[in-house]
């Protein structure tokens, strides 16, 4: 039994190793003096300092976080519109197909979405005179696929939701827009910020559609690092996936608080 056990710690132990040793690495070799990313040469800030001074990297990542920010709301907003139509109304004309329009993003390749996306801009700025790919086409892009996964965790909270609060609260006297502000909405709050999180999350990260709707000026974050990295790593990549867990870390804390803090 004592041998089971120590196997399955072992076991353990190398998997959370595979996994975050990489993480700590880069980390570490963040505050390396040496340009070289796996050679130590002491402590050294000065590609902390490189990075901050760095206008397009700084100019990536704000392009990058106003994106995130704006589609992240914008598809909390139409996921919860879907979610709750979908766990609220069981049978309407069309249920089925409107439930595989919503998952489709989430199983639909990426290339396939960039390529349909490419194609709808470019004819309805021929045609229209649409927007011209930027800032828009790609927050529109990111809405499109992220608004699934918000959908599908507000679903998954109304599914088991008591519905007999809300029917106590029509009982006094409640309209149903009344009962959801203000039952069924703060009850569910803490799957809403997770769906946002999420949904940022995927938005701050995406660089395959992002490549098919951007323009040539508006280059995200993503983009920026990954043309930087094809050239070689610079230790400035390292200072900035420091940046990106420490926020990532701190996203989650503060998600695990208000959810505690909501039970």
């Amino acid at each position: 039994m004592k041998a089971r056990a120590r196997f399955a710690v072992t076991i353990l132990a190398f998997g959370y190793a595979f996994l975050y040793l990489p993480i700590a690495l880069v980390i570490l070799y963040s505050f390396n003096d040496s340009r070289l990313v796996t050679v130590w040469a002491g402590f050294s800030l000065k590609w902390w300092k490189a990075l901050f001074e760095n206008e397009a990297m700084l100019d990536a990542a704000w392009l990058s976080l106003r994106i995130g920010l704006v589609s992240a709301t914008l598809a909390t907003l139409l996921g919860l519109a879907a979610g709750y139509a979908l766990a609220r109304v069981p049978r309407f004309r069309g249920r089925t197909l409107f439930g595989g329009l919503v998952i489709a993003p989430m199983v639909m390749p990426e290339v396939v979405m960039g390529i349909s996306m490419l194609l709808l801009f470019v004819g309805s700025d021929q045609l229209f005179g649409g927007p011209q790919r930027g800032f828009l086409t790609i927050t529109a892009a990111h809405v499109t696929f992220s608004l699934a996964f918000v959908a599908i965790v507000v679903q998954a909270r109304l599914a088991d939701f008591d519905r007999s609060l809300e029917e106590a609260a029509m009982d006094l006297g409640a309209t149903p827009w009344t009962t959801f502000l203000t039952v069924t909405l703060p009850l569910i709050a803490p799957a809403l910020a997770s769906g946002w999180l999420l949904a940022f999350t995927l938005s701050l990260d995406d660089l395959i559609l992002t490549q098919f709707v951007s323009g040539a000026q508006s280059q995200t974050l993503p983009m920026r690092v990954y043309s930087s990295v094809r050239l070689g790593v610079d230790p400035q990549i390292n200072v900035l996936a420091t940046i990106v867990v420490a926020l990532a870390a701190c996203a989650l804390v503060v998600s695990g608080w208000l959810t505690h803090k909501r039970h």
